[in-house]
């Protein structure tokens, strides 16, 4: 019999030996934006132990739209600083580690101890630069492709890298790793034909709302993609899930229902 704690939902999911093993875990999520801010979330709500989180930017109030973080109450504070205090409130047991900077290649402050990794960042040079370096270090890593300009949560798919179709960034992704000698790489991506129409976001250039202090406004961006508030955070809840079902692969306890309490499944 299980007793009752603010995780026992999850013991009885996955046993308790994996339970404990996630909450001896450390997990890194690079970019605590749309995707990463709700792959941390779960993670957190799973029980993992240890959470480090890398990102420079401060919450915008063109992030309300999208991310978990972004409330009237929050804008203009680093996100993860946010997401800690989030997390901490879920589980005041948690360590939660921040990195407040962009990740650029060469990057140091980082221990590089992970049991695994959630790259959710924008950025190709970034994304290249963490993924070589859990490569190199046999560190397990998810990849989170493009979430911009999409509309259809259910077209998202878990896929190795070279698996890939239609997602421009993957396809760059797949060109570039082929030339660094990397042969395969778990990826988050969407079969979904991206979403094209004719308006255009004005950016910092005209008419800013960047709060004070952010270091890399819309006008530095070559591009500001589309969004909406329920295709982002698909993708970070599938990336999270394969984080957790890679971290107690083997653990999980087989348990069986009694045919009448079927019904039980459909309980939130």
């Amino acid at each position: 019999m299980i007793k009752n704690h603010r995780f026992s939902r999850t013991e009885q999911m996955i046993g308790k030996p994996a339970l404990a093993k996630l909450s001896k875990s450390k997990v890194a999520v690079f970019g605590i934006g749309g995707v990463g801010a709700f792959a941390a979330e779960a993670l957190a709500r799973s029980s993992v132990g240890t959470l480090v989180l890398v990102d420079d930017d401060l919450i915008c109030e063109t992030n309300v739209n999208r991310q978990l973080l972004a409330l009237s109450s929050t804008i203009g504070k680093p996100k993860v600083e946010v997401m800690r205090d989030r997390i901490m409130d879920i589980n005041p047991g948690a360590v939660v580690e921040t990195i407040q900077i962009f990740y650029l290649p060469g990057a140091e402050g980082f221990s590089w101890d992970y049991d695994y990794v959630v790259d959710a960042v924008d950025t190709v040079s970034a994304k290249l630069s963490i993924i070589s370096e859990c490569k190199k270090r046999e560190i397990p890593i998810i990849s989170v492709m493009g979430a911009g300009n999409k509309l259809d949560p259910t077209k998202f798919e878990v896929a190795d890298i070279y698996e890939t179709s239609v997602c421009s960034l993957a396809k760059v992704m797949r060109h570039e790793l082929k030339k660094r000698a990397i042969a395969s790489l778990k990826v988050v991506y969407s079969k979904e034909q991206p979403i094209k129409n004719s308006n255009s976001l004005a950016g910092c250039k005209n008419g800013c709302i960047c709060p004070p202090g952010t270091k890399r406004t819309c006008a530095m961006r070559r591009q500001i993609p589309a969004s909406i508030s329920f295709v982002p955070p698909v993708a970070g809840f599938i990336a999270a899930g394969e984080v957790i079902k890679d971290l107690v692969e083997d653990m999980r306890e087989e348990l069986e229902f009694p045919q009448e309490n079927c019904s039980y499944a459909s309980e939130n």
